[in-house]
């Protein structure tokens, strides 16, 4: 059987499909992509935020705290990162002696893109004096400048575990805000970047659909804007989000307001609940086109010929794995 060839997908046209390969063609693919793996020594991690089947077919699948460690701990030689570029270079750096492959070089990010390593530096020239907590969505030169970084699920923790008072806080200005709000005690000075799929949400969207399904509970990522975080019931990362359902077992519906890939976790582990993307559009605007860059054929192009090898700097992977290492250690708060 003819089968196509890796490519990136109109994500307007066709949203929530990552191939245009018939049953049987992604029978044959899947079955293929098994076999590389054996072959090939290697494992699958993906983000919550993927292709449903790219998700199906990974070993891993969750938040990019949970990717990082998880990373360290799979035996096998070979990560083929199914995500954004940020999180397979954080995979290469916490493990050097491993291969990491991004099937798709394309797979960026937006607000990973919004501070350089240029710009940290004039910052930290601005407020000498100050700890730098790097959000993980950041390049590793970025990361190689910081003192420690965080992810979502851990924001808060980090901060208070820090022995500074005056924190530089980057880049996203919504998870920053939020972390404010949570250790009022330090001046926290926050980098003006933000992840445009998130902070396109805004409270009028939310409250419309709420208004729609009353009783439903709210459940938004910290990277939304501080509108969309205070009519939230539950703010939390994406894995933090499964915990978040079981902490409401009488509620039937749930509103997310996060990247619309997160529904095939949630719809999968609670096949009895209603989950609906607060944008009120079937996720059409909480869509992000670089998470959805990831297919099939791509993996097992990656598999078949070892692409795209990540190679970081050993310069730069010295300073973005030491602030990627003291991340781990601190514990999630959600």
């Amino acid at each position: 059987m003819s089968l196509p060839v890796a490519h990136v997908h109109d994500p307007v046209a066709n949203p929530f499909n990552g191939t245009d390969l018939s049953p049987e063609q992604v029978r044959e693919v899947e079955a293929e992509i098994l076999e590389l793996k054996r072959e090939k020594d290697a494992v699958i991690l993906a983000h919550n935020y993927q292709l449903p089947e790219i998700q199906g077919l990974a070993d891993v699948v969750g938040d990019s705290l949970q990717l990082a460690i998880e990373a360290q701990k799979v035996p096998q030689s070979t990560i083929v990162f199914c995500g954004v570029h940020f999180m397979a270079e954080s995979a290469k750096v916490l493990n050097p002696a491993k291969t990491v492959l991004l099937p798709n070089l394309s797979a960026g990010c937006s607000l990973a893109d919004s501070i350089s390593a240029e710009s940290l530096e004039d910052w930290k020239e601005r407020y000498p004096g100050y700890a730098v907590v790097t959000y993980v969505n950041s390049t590793a030169e970025v990361k190689a400048l910081s003192d420690i970084c965080c992810t979502s699920a851990n924001a808060a923790s980090v901060v208070r575990s820090l022995p500074e008072k005056k924190i530089l806080f980057t880049p996203d200005r919504n998870l920053g805000a939020w972390v404010k709000s949570k250790v009022p005690e330090k001046e926290v000075v926050v980098y003006d970047g933000a992840c445009p799929i998130h902070d396109v949400l805004r409270s009028a969207s939310v409250e419309k659909v709420h208004g729609e399904r009353p009783g439903a509970i709210v459940i938004a990522h910290p990277e939304c804007r501080a509108d969309v975080l205070e009519l939230a019931d539950e703010v939390c990362s994406t894995t933090g989000m499964t915990a978040a359902v079981a902490r409401h077992p009488g509620a039937k519906t749930f509103i997310v307001a996060t990247e619309h890939g997160i529904l095939t976790g949630l719809k999968k582990r609670y096949p009895d609940k209603e989950f609906v993307v607060a944008d009120g559009c079937l996720g059409c605007r909480m869509h992000c086109p670089y998470m959805k860059m990831i297919d099939l054929v791509m993996v097992r192009d990656a598999l078949r010929r070892g692409k795209h090898a990540i190679e970081v700097p050993p310069d730069v992977a010295a300073g973005a794995r030491r602030a990627l290492e003291r991340m781990i250690a601190v514990p999630r708060d959600a």
